[in-house]
C-alpha cells in the first residue's frame, strides 16, 4: 500500500521554476512541510521523493496521522498483542 500511496502523492505533485540557485521547486498539496528544490526538475523530483519518504516514516513511527492523497488511504498496522496465555 506505501508504494501505491506514494506514487499518488508523487503524480499530485506541483513543480515551479523560480529564480534561485536552485531553480526547481516542488510540493504535494495536502502534505505539509514535504517540498524539495533541485537544479533540474529530475533532481527536484527526486528529492521529493527523499522528502516524502523521509516525511512518511516519521508520521508512522510518531502515530502521526497520515492525510489521503489521490483517494489514497495509507494506515499506521496495529502493533500486534502479545500472548497473555504464557
Amino acid at each position: 500500500m506505501i508504494v501505491q500511496y506514494i506514487a499518488a502523492a508523487l503524480a499530485s505533485a506541483r513543480y515551479e521554476e523560480i529564480e534561485d540557485a536552485e531553480p526547481w521547486y516542488a510540493e504535494i498539496p495536502g502534505l505539509r512541510g514535504v517540498w524539495a528544490t533541485g537544479r533540474t526538475e529530475d533532481e527536484c523530483r527526486a528529492r521529493l521523493a527523499e522528502a516524502l519518504d523521509g516525511w512518511l516514516l516519521v508520521r508512522l513511527r510518531c502515530g502521526l496521522s497520515i492525510p489521503p492523497v489521490g483517494g489514497v488511504r495509507l494506515e499506521p498496522a496495529e502493533a500486534p498483542h502479545a500472548d497473555a496465555g504464557g
